[in-house]
């Protein structure tokens, strides 16, 4: 891998970060010359070290989810107070240990392949009939085919269905880019933001009553868990099962190529799950996490107060161990920050890993090593993505 090559992957990501939020980028930049914590008049505190966002994330009595800064907060006020039990106290354990085992490694893959497995076949026989495919197209709608199965909304619907979904989740998803500085929402945006998510649940009160018992309605129907609470996890796992999972996923595909690590992998298969990781860890497709002080706590010798926020730039945390580098060990300083930490890491870590693994497998399945024809970073998202990257067989 040639510095040339690393630029090259920099510029890119660069670029992608910048398109889909300017402040975020410009915040992201200086953050590279602020200390490992530091006070940002107008946002709260702003953690880079990613042993301090630890600490943070395992903290969960002096850092919060449900007050001004937390993700809980936006999501409370969309869907009510009920909503607030999932994300903090014994209400949110219960659900967690309840549906655990639909989030394994067995059974992320073969959720991955059930729902997503015809498609890539497709996929593969395109690319060896010497077809160009959108791979960022393809993301967005097998990601949407996997959050069906998954809640056990029905199957088989056309593609367009599914583009549908994602774009309706990534509208959601785009009226939070204005909450950086606080999460508190305009009656206006909360209206808009109501609509959106009707159209999002549109079958969930249908599929609710007879959803299976291994899908996410099924298990919250028998939790007792309300329609409305439903609905309101249903669209979380949209946000989180296909924004941040197709962004990992094309954004991995774009820095194995733009690093001329190809190579490496087809040489050597068993380099796939470093790949998936150093992709995830570079991409980082959630770059902020947010979190409410609850209480007084210190953090890397700063004294925080109550009432205050805090802001842990995992982007800028998860990339100062270097570059994309399918030949790097595991850094257990990072471990797995992308998927945030503590109690509320990412119930769907797996099934994201699974993602990358096999969209990797099915454009390296011809023994040859693909390139990228166009691509075309997103605009005003909020989670940093390609509209568009075109890739055939070399």
């Amino acid at each position: 891998m040639t510095s040339t090559k690393i630029l090259d992957a920099a510029r890119h990501e660069a670029r992608l970060l910048w398109s889909a939020n300017p402040g975020l980028f410009a915040l992201l930049e200086a953050a590279r010359h602020t200390g490992p914590i530091t006070r940002v008049p107008g946002l709260g505190w702003v953690v880079t070290d990613p042993l301090l966002a630890r600490h943070v994330l395992n903290d969960h009595v002096a850092f919060g989810m449900n007050g001004e800064g937390g993700v809980g907060h936006l999501w409370t006020q969309l869907f009510g107070d009920e909503m607030a039990q999932f994300f903090g106290g014994a209400r949110h354990a219960e659900i967690r240990t309840r549906v655990r085992d639909l989030f394994t490694e067995d059974a992320a893959r073969t959720l991955v392949e059930r729902s997503q497995g015809p498609s890539h076949a497709a996929l593969a026989h395109r690319l060896a009939a010497g077809e160009t495919v959108d791979v960022a197209d393809a993301a967005r709608v097998l990601s949407g085919r996997m959050v069906a199965d998954l809640l056990g909304l029905p199957a088989g619907r056309p593609d367009a269905a599914y583009r549908t979904l994602f774009a309706a989740g990534e509208r959601l998803a785009r009226l939070a880019l204005g909450t950086t500085a606080s999460t508190v929402l305009d009656p206006a945006i909360t209206a808009q933001a109501r609509e959106i998510v009707d159209d999002i649940t549109a079958g969930v009160p249908h599929a609710y009553p007879s959803a299976g018992p291994d899908t996410l309605l099924g298990r919250c129907r028998g939790l007792g868990l309300g329609l409305p609470l439903a609905r309101g996890l249903a669209t979380l796992l949209v946000i989180a099962g296909t924004e941040t999972g197709a962004s990992g996923t094309v954004r991995t595909v774009a820095l194995l190529h733009d690093t001329g690590l190809q190579s490496a992998l087809l040489d050597d298969p068993s380099l796939l799950d470093n790949a998936v990781r150093e992709g995830l860890r570079v991409a980082a497709p959630a770059p902020v996490i947010g979190r409410h002080v609850a209480r007084d706590a210190t953090v890397g010798g700063r004294r925080l107060r109550a009432g205050e926020r805090v802001l842990l730039l995992t982007y800028r945390a998860t990339n100062g161990a270097g570059p994309f580098d399918v030949h790097r060990e595991y850094v257990p300083q990072t471990r797995q920050l992308w998927f945030g930490g503590g109690r509320h890491l990412c119930l769907g870590a797996a099934v994201a890993r699974a993602q990358v693994a096999r969209m990797l497998a099915t454009l390296l399945s011809g023994g040859r090593p693909y390139r990228i024809v166009s691509r075309r970073p997103a605009r005003r998202v909020l989670v940093p993505a390609y509209a568009e990257l075109r890739v055939r067989r070399a």
